[in-house]
């Protein structure tokens, strides 16, 4: 459901700001890991963007978690 719902766009919110806190990642961090600027990680925890598959599958990589645990429907 919720890969479906970063397909359409649907506004959810994400646990990203968290994740990165218990692995001691900064946003440059996390960006230069995924292959996307500061700002696009800022974009995401603040849910102003929803992040491709692609991005969500790699930000998955990173955190060893499931996207659903990443990403929850508002």
């Amino acid at each position: 459901m919720i890969l479906y719902m970063l397909v359409l766009g649907v506004s959810m919110n994400n646990h990203l700001k968290e994740l990165r806190a218990r692995d001691k990642l900064t946003q440059d961090d996390l960006a230069k890991k995924v292959g996307v600027t500061r700002q696009t990680i800022l974009a995401i925890e603040n849910g102003k963007y929803n992040p491709s598959l692609e991005l969500a599958f790699n930000l998955s990589n990173v955190f060893k978690a499931k996207i659903e645990e990443m990403f929850e429907a508002e």
